[in-house]
């Protein structure tokens, strides 16, 4: 698939178009106070996704891409478990993970397939539907976060860097573009070379992340404030 080609315009465009209605559909089940819209997402995700990497292990094997070791692959189950219980750790990597990692990926996807081809479908599916589901669930749903989340959330990402890191040097794989840079061009180009990109991309997110944690917190910090002022 060619970066900004026409397929990718689409896709983009339907991402933009998705944003107001994910906050409207979490609001209007905030207010409405049922979760079946919140679940029948959680079980969508899996059962359309799952089947696609089936085939694509079972059918199109290719140890550098069919193999769920991306983050994506992570962020889509985070996405489906925040979708099914609302639990905060949860709701904060799709939140993390979804607007800043998963964001860029739709920006800049690393794609060799072009649409109708079944990775093509696939990648779009995850990668829309994360950043999705944390607009419908922190802006829909108003669960906010804090630091312990901003906490978690940089452990688990830091734990999945270094298994990843450690299985492409076993595997000779790139996943994580931990090893090198997308061949088609990406926002790391601006990062200078290997290791200084990863190093940069890591200050780089847990600055970004902290920023989009602190609006939360001090919002937080305002209502308890208020809540104990004397009528």
């Amino acid at each position: 698939m060619d970066q900004f080609g026409v397929a990718h315009q689409l896709m983009l465009a339907l991402c933009v178009v998705g944003l107001p209605g994910a906050w409207l559909l979490g609001r209007h089940e905030r207010l409405s106070g049922s979760r079946r819209l919140s679940r029948a997402a959680a079980i969508a995700i899996p059962v359309v996704h799952v089947p696609t990497q089936a085939y694509d292990v079972l059918v199109r094997f290719d140890v550098d891409v069919s193999l769920p070791f991306h983050l994506s692959d992570l962020a889509w189950i985070a996405a489906a478990v925040a979708l099914w219980t609302h639990h905060r750790y949860a709701v904060a990597l799709t939140y993390f993970w979804g607007l800043v990692l998963s964001s860029q990926a739709v920006v800049t996807p690393s794609l060799g397939e072009n649409f109708p081809d079944v990775r093509f479908l696939a990648f779009w599916f995850i990668h829309l539907l994360v950043v999705w589901a944390a607009v419908f669930l922190v802006w829909g749903h108003r669960i906010t976060l804090t630091w312990n989340d901003y906490r978690f959330t940089m452990v688990v990402t830091l734990v999945w860097a270094v298994a990843a890191y450690t299985f492409n040097e076993v595997a000779g794989t790139n996943y994580g573009y931990l090893q090198r840079k997308p061949s088609g061009g990406s926002l790391l180009d601006l990062l200078g070379p290997w290791p200084w990109y990863v190093v940069a991309e890591i200050a780089i997110v847990a600055g970004v992340w902290a920023l989009m944690t602190w609006p939360w917190v001090r919002s937080g910090v305002r209502h308890r404030d208020r809540d104990r002022s004397p009528a």
